[in-house]
């Protein structure tokens, strides 16, 4: 028997085969993405040991104090003010 294969038009082809090219594209997006995302996260991790470990030091030099960040000055904190 011989069986005629039936295609699609080129165009309607071709806009196949780019919609596919796009999911591809953003896939691999989503994928760098993720990566940059934990990547983020870790150094996100990082500095807020680092925060903490200074936050110690000052404390050790200093005592317990709240520190404006603009200018460096520091005020200390009273005992029933670190209850709270």
């Amino acid at each position: 028997k011989f069986f005629k294969m039936s295609k699609i038009t080129k165009e309607e082809l071709k806009e196949l085969q780019e919609q596919e090219q796009k999911k591809g594209a953003i896939l691999h997006d989503l994928g760098l993405l993720e990566t940059q995302k934990h990547a983020l996260n870790h150094m996100y991790s990082n500095v807020i040991s680092e925060q903490e470990g200074a936050k110690k030091e000052l404390e050790e030099k200093y005592g317990k104090v709240n520190i404006d960040l603009k200018d460096g000055s520091y005020t200390e904190i009273k005992e029933d003010e670190s209850k709270k």
